[in-house]
């Protein structure tokens, strides 16, 4: 996986988190008209020149990334692994003591997940499509052709930082949220519904600790809230161009159930 603000990684440690509503900020902040805020556009493109620019981002063709997973409440740390190539190619997998190793994959048409708790399983339908969208290599650079409109609509206050938050319009209807430092420009946060084996869920991420690997800024720290638990990603590596095409080829036991 390229960006860990992306949804990548996020989605599939819904079923291991907990929905935590966002903090909105006081009421003089809610009473800003959308009509006085940075459009939207212009907040995306701020976030991608500060990150390394778009012409750097467009140079990569494949990204491996690895780090350490925490989930405080439980008293877990385990390991996570990403690899993301281009156009629309992911492998997530983490590892936590007393539960093993999850992963999700989609090789451009297949997706799928496999874990101690669920075995080998296939997506179909709403999560197909929501993977094929989020494993696009490209996805921060938001692409207008993926959405409807990007819209500005609120300044406030997010885990104790000043932000934007865009409302992000999807072509099929659906919505997700992303919320922008007004200090540094970077992405801080979003808000995504999606559709897991325990049905939809909502997760709430927050995202921070900006450092360089190679030609891009990545968050080294990823807080994922869902369903009242909180899972911490510490991003360790990002290294582009080196990620072996098979790693996406689907592992046998999910081969099997292919038709």
């Amino acid at each position: 996986m390229r960006k860990i603000s992306r949804p990548g990684f996020v989605l599939p440690l819904l079923t291991l988190c907990a929905i935590v509503p966002l903090t909105a900020g006081g009421p003089q902040q809610k009473e800003r008209s959308a009509a006085s805020m940075p459009p939207a556009r212009q907040l995306i493109d701020r976030h991608i020149k500060e990150i390394g620019g778009r012409e750097a981002i467009m140079a990569q063709v494949s990204s491996h990334v690895t780090g350490t997973v925490t989930m405080p409440a439980a008293g877990l740390t385990g390991t996570l692994e990403g690899f993301h190539a281009k156009p629309n190619k992911s492998l997530q997998r983490i590892t936590l003591p007393g539960i093993g190793q999850m992963e999700e994959g989609f090789d451009g048409k297949v997706g799928w997940s496999m874990s101690p708790l669920t075995g080998p399983t296939l997506l179909d339908g709403k999560q197909l499509e929501q993977r094929n969208f989020d494993s696009d290599f490209f996805e921060e650079l938001k692409s207008p052709d993926r959405y409807t409109s990007m819209q500005t609509v609120e300044r406030l206050m997010f885990e104790g930082r000043d932000v934007y938050k865009v409302r992000l319009v999807k072509r099929n209807g659906e919505e997700d949220v992303e919320l922008y430092d007004v200090q540094t420009g970077l992405k801080a946060g979003a808000i995504q519904m999606r559709e897991t084996q325990m049905g939809p869920m909502q997760g709430t991420t927050v995202i921070s600790d900006y450092k360089k690997f190679g030609p891009l800024l990545q968050p080294t720290s990823v807080k994922v809230n869902v369903m009242m638990t909180q899972m911490v990603m510490t991003i360790a590596t990002v290294e582009y161009g080196k990620v072996d095409p098979a790693v996406f080829t689907p592992p046998a036991p999910i081969q099997a159930l292919i038709k």
